[in-house]
């Protein structure tokens, strides 16, 4: 039958599948419409359509649920198969291009169209084609054990190019898409090049497929035969009395973990693997990985612990003798104590101490272990990088071990140690990962009940811990990890306080250290005074410890040379054994001039004097900065200017000072980065002063923030601040009106010794801070009195 133009011909969509031309093949038709095609049909005379579906899953397909080429189709054989089923045998005979959907009842019927296929039988690069497509499908073959051994034969009797193309793609295991991209490809090179590609493709795939089966024969074989001789091996060292080695391992670790009374989770992993240790060789590199899993499970504490002491009078009393002052804290401590008393099922809390270097951060770690009667772990946390030092390496790697927290809950034996974390503002970041973010899990009571060491490869719990962390600042932690903590801040000491703690922490312990006798050293108050004040300048009491250990030192040598007397050391003869005094009252010094301010900053080491200098001379009005400053601090000058130049008549100042001066502010140590708004009020004291000759009073240091309404704003590190002052000797200090709340954490020592006055103005500043007018640098004098005086 010679198919014409835009004939209609029965339609029978094909699910699961593609139909090619030349092949034969058998189809189960079920569908209503299907069987009425095949009832209709002449066995000897009719020709139908066969395409394919796009979804197979389509009950009743529409003509846009259809691809646009099939096949055209001869019956060859029709049987029923059952009550509603049938079996129909056809035969391809040409492609075919669907053009519409004509009728879909009773069947279908559809109108398509004859397509013709180009055939280039006499190319050399078709010829080339073939007979490259012959032979890979007869290496897929080989390589194909469980084809019909009638295969190679038909692909020898298949003569045509396109047919053998055509042929080859509807055996393939390839999706239906692929498939329907032979069918449509009518061009005879177009058709051969795509089916050798996927042809090629799957080569491939067998190739390596057939690689993988003979190298895991090989190992399946390996295995086998060193199973035998392991099995001979273990006779042999029976015979010998050699395998006593092994088992006394393996009752070791057996006795280990039973008393260890693991968790469910952890006794499956151990059961595993001492199975898979008894079925090993002693010599083997594997035993000792599991051996010394094994030994860290047993190790580990998992239900040990140790009873808290809940005498509060006694707990404060400890703390009390091993840290003076630190009230916060310690309140924290009985405050947490009191709770686990009325609740026992309490978490451990996760606090962060946050304060400069030598106030006792680390200590008072050890000290509230003490007081609880718990053990007592620190890690430091200082120039740490990696991930895995929290969480572990895994057991592929060679020598790897558990994180440092695993390490550390080893060595502490109990499940409820205190457990410092020194230094977490110091953590790391590289390219083995994140420190910071594996701490979020350990400092996380909703998680770190199941802490999860890459190692241990099983959950622990750390939510009975009471995590202590320390850092000297806290910009550098992670937000995150930040919001996990419960901070509190240690600010620096009075001079009263460090007195205190010298007396009855530094001194005794550093006779001790040194070998004397308590009569061998007298320590006189006012020498320690002196000491604090001359020969350190800190927020705690580490370089004092020195100083004093410097004393002992010199008084030991006196004592190994055989002079037993009692060593007096007082405020006169302190340089005797410290040498001249290092640090100076420097504030009263610096402002003997008009143009020099004390004003007071805040640094990670507790809080410190900063000097403002203004100097001038004849020029056009230009203000120059030096020192290191920061915008912010750059911008407070420009302020503090301008508000100078618009209210020069009430500020005693010459009107056009900006037009015959230039103005030169330097901030000494200009070596240290400075920045902040609360120097403002300091520089704006320095330009007046040096514009209207009066010396601002070495007494007086100040702080605040500027604007261009003459307000004076709030600021931070008040506390820091007025210790500061307070070290320095200082006798007033101005602060920002709103800032008045911040005194109540200021120890009473200092707000004893300190007159405070509370600016809301600029125009409030001048009256605190200048003193009477003196000569100027062109010797005449200025006689400029502030509006409120």
């Amino acid at each position: 039958m010679t198919l014409e133009q835009h004939q209609a011909l029965p339609l029978l969509p094909l699910r699961n599948g593609v139909f090619f031309p030349g092949g034969v093949i058998s189809l189960n038709v079920g569908r209503q419409k299907s069987i009425a095609l095949i009832k209709a049909a002449d066995p000897t005379e009719t020709m139908l359509a066969i395409i394919t579906q796009k979804d197979p899953e389509i009950e009743e397909p529409q003509e846009d649920d259809l691809y646009r080429v099939g096949t055209l189709a001869r019956i060859l054989k029709i049987q029923k198969t059952g009550r509603n089923t049938y079996s129909l045998m056809v035969q391809g005979v040409q492609r075919i291009s669907l053009e519409r959907i004509i009728s879909d009842e009773p069947y279908w019927m559809a109108e398509v169209t004859p397509i013709i296929e180009e055939t280039d039988k006499d190319d050399l690069q078709v010829h080339a084609l073939d007979q490259t497509l012959r032979k890979v499908a007869r290496e897929v073959m080989k390589l194909t054990p469980e084809l019909p051994r009638g295969a190679e034969k038909m692909l020898s009797d298949i003569k045509e190019p396109g047919q053998l193309a055509d042929m080859i793609a509807s055996t393939l295991d390839i999706s239906l898409e692929e498939k329907m991209k032979v069918l449509s490809t009518f061009g005879l090179k177009d058709r051969l090049e795509t089916t050798l590609e996927m042809l090629s493709r799957i080569k491939e795939v067998l190739s390596v497929r057939k690689e993988i089966e003979n190298h895991l024969r090989d190992d399946v074989a390996k295995s086998q035969r060193e199973t035998i001789l392991r099995q001979q091996l273990k006779a042999i060292q029976k015979e010998l009395g050699e395998d006593d080695y092994k088992s006394s391992d393996i009752e070791t670790l057996e006795k280990k973990l039973e008393e260890a009374n693991l968790p469910e989770e952890a006794q499956e992993m151990a059961d595993r693997e001492l199975n898979r240790l008894r079925a090993m060789n002693p010599a083997q590199a594997e035993y000792m990985v599991a051996k010394t899993y094994l030994e860290w499970l047993g190790n580990l504490p998992w239900t040990t612990e140790t009873e808290d002491t809940l005498d509060l009078d006694h707990v404060t009393e400890i703390l009390n003798e091993d840290h003076y002052g630190l009230t916060k804290i310690k309140e924290r401590i009985v405050e947490y104590l009191a709770v686990r008393k009325l609740n026992p099922e309490k978490k451990g809390p996760i606090l962060c101490f946050s304060g400069p270097p030598g106030v006792g951060k680390t200590s008072l770690g050890r000290s509230i272990a003490r007081a609880l009667g718990r053990e007592f772990v620190r890690m430091s946390l200082g120039g740490v990088r990696d991930e895995a030092e929290i969480r572990g390496h895994r057991r592929t790697y060679v020598g790897a071990l558990p994180g440092r927290i695993v390490q550390g809950m080893r060595k502490a034996g109990t499940i409820n140690p205190v457990f410092l974390l020194d230094e977490v503002d110091k953590l790391g970041v590289s390219y083995r990962g994140d420190p910071s973010s594996a701490l979020l899990e350990v400092l996380d009571p909703e998680q770190n009940s199941t802490f999860s060491d890459h190692y241990l490869e099983i959950s622990y719990d750390l939510s009975n811990v009471f995590f202590i962390a320390t850092a000297n600042q806290l910009d550098p932690i992670q937000p995150a990890l930040r919001d996990r903590m419960e901070i509190i801040e240690l600010s620096g000491y009075t001079w009263q306080e460090k007195l205190n703690i010298a007396i009855d922490h530094l001194l005794p312990k550093q006779v001790k250290d040194h070998g004397l006798k308590d009569d061998h050293i007298e320590l006189k108050d006012e020498a320690i005074k002196g000491i604090i004040e001359s020969y350190t300048r800190e927020a705690g009491v580490r370089q004092l410890e020195r100083e004093i250990r410097t004393v002992c030192r010199k008084i030991a040598v006196d004592v190994a040379k055989g002079d037993e007397s009692t060593h007096v050391v007082t405020d006169e003869n302190v340089s005797d054994f410290l040498g001249q005094a290092k640090h100076f009252p420097e504030a009263s010094e610096r402002t003997k001039l008009p143009g020099v301010s004390t004003g007071l900053a805040w640094t990670p080491t507790g809080g410190d004097l900063l000097f403002i200098e203004a100097t001038r001379m004849p020029g056009s009005g230009k203000l120059n900065m030096t020192g290191k400053l920061g915008d912010v601090m750059k911008e407070s000058t420009e302020i503090a200017l301008a508000y100078i130049r618009s209210n020069a008549e009430s500020l005693n100042v010459a009107a056009d000072f900006n037009k015959t001066y230039d103005i030169h502010l330097h901030v000494p140590a200009g070596a240290v980065p400075k920045e902040g708004p609360s120097a403002g009020v300091a520089i704006f004291s320095a330009i007046v002063s040096l514009l209207t000759g009066r010396c601002v009073r070495g007494d007086v240091a100040m702080t605040g923030e500027i604007t261009l309404r003459g307000r004076v704003l709030p600021v931070g590190g008040v506390k820091e601040k007025v210790l500061a002052a307070h070290r320095a000797g200082i006798k007033k200090v101005l602060l920002p009106h709103r800032n008045q709340k911040d005194l109540d954490e200021v120890p009473e020592e200092a707000k004893n010794d300190l007159e405070f006055v509370f600016l809301e103005n600029m125009s409030e500043i001048l009256f605190e801070v200048l003193e009477a007018p003196v000569a100027t640098d062109a010797g005449t004098e200025i006689a400029a009195t502030p509006a409120e005086a």
